[in-house]
């Protein structure tokens, strides 16, 4: 089959996807490149376009290759050219589900979850929810006309886009005029809203492996440089520390990874995942699990799987054998 990199798409994190996939193509050098647009069209790109792009988080792609159509158009072309899709997709359609969709109807072989597990993984309320019924414990979720009520008892909230990544929308919620902004938001976009934990922030990846066993990858302690690590501190801000394997106590850690596969195997997700949490003093404490999560050379996942001693190109030649042996034709 042909390896094919599918980046780009129409979510705010379409930023990102182009860091993931100036790795992935580093990493996959022969690999054909494909960069669906804002508009909602596939492009064939050219390597030397996309390794000579300059701050990626900043500043838009464009490709300059010949168009496919729409996206249904080029999953159409991957189909009859036999071609396999390596995602450095993030967020919005691209990681709800309504790609995986089109995908699999076509038949077209892609990396990471199905339909269904991207589907439920990326509301983060039905997320808490599946991730709650297998034993993972979250914060409580605070309704828009609790949240006042809610403010003066727990003395500080956190909002958040309920279908969003990169930690994009994040409200710190300390005041009424805090909550005025979470409504004027709410308007263009459901937001959820916790009592805000305090303690460090971890993420655990999970990976499945070529005889369909489910591993956890060494636990991420992040250290945000400002407190805040929102989009700018993820990928603009040098002072952010991510420590792998992470400083905590050896039970910890392992309570993370074992929470961390829970989480992957309660959504029923495939080939890779990402789940985050808060270290409370109570222990952790779940956030969300990410289906597509960032392949950047910053990221947090490839971090991992260097831990564990697993090169990234080996990570993504069993991702793409899982790919091709999982798709439903």
């Amino acid at each position: 089959m042909k390896t094919t990199i599918l980046f780009g798409g129409t979510s705010r994190e379409r930023l990102v996807s182009v860091a993931s996939a100036q790795a992935l193509t580093t990493a996959l050098p022969q690999a054909d490149l494909w960069f669906w647009d804002l508009d909602g069209t596939v492009h064939i790109t050219s390597q030397e376009r996309l390794l000579g792009h300059e701050k990626p988080f900043e500043v838009p792609f464009k490709a300059d290759g010949a168009t496919l159509g729409t996206v249904a158009e080029a999953l159409d072309t991957a189909a009859a050219e036999d071609r396999v899709l390596v995602l450095g997709l993030h967020g919005g359609t691209a990681e709800n589900g309504q790609f995986q969709v089109l995908a699999e109807a076509r038949g077209v072989p892609f990396t990471g979850s199905g339909s269904a597990a991207s589907h439920l993984a990326f509301d983060k309320t039905a997320a808490k929810l599946f991730a709650g019924l297998a034993g993972v414990h979250s914060p409580s979720s605070v309704t828009l006309d609790e949240a006042d009520e809610a403010l003066a008892h727990y003395g500080r909230l956190i909002a958040k886009p309920a279908q969003e990544g990169s930690s994009y929308g994040l409200i710190y919620v300390n005041s009424s005029q805090d909550i005025a902004a979470v409504k004027r938001e709410s308007a263009s976009m459901a937001y959820l809203i916790e009592p805000f934990i305090t303690g460090p922030e971890a993420t655990c990846g999970v990976l499945e492996q070529a005889d369909g066993s489910v591993i956890a990858l060494p636990p991420v302690e992040i250290v945000p440089g400002d407190g805040a690590f929102d989009y700018a501190g993820k990928y603009l801000k040098s002072t952010t520390q991510e420590i792998c394997p992470a400083r905590f106590d050896p039970a910890i850690n392992a309570e993370l990874q074992r929470l961390a596969v829970k989480a992957h195997k309660a959504m029923s997700c495939r080939g890779y995942s990402r789940s985050d949490f808060i270290v409370s003093d109570k222990g952790p404490i779940y956030l969300e699990t990410n289906t597509l999560p960032g392949l950047t050379k910053a990221s947090l996942y490839p971090k991992s799987l260097k831990a564990q001693g697993i090169e990234f190109i080996d990570f993504l030649h069993g991702q793409i054998d899982l790919a091709i042996r999982k798709v439903v034709k």
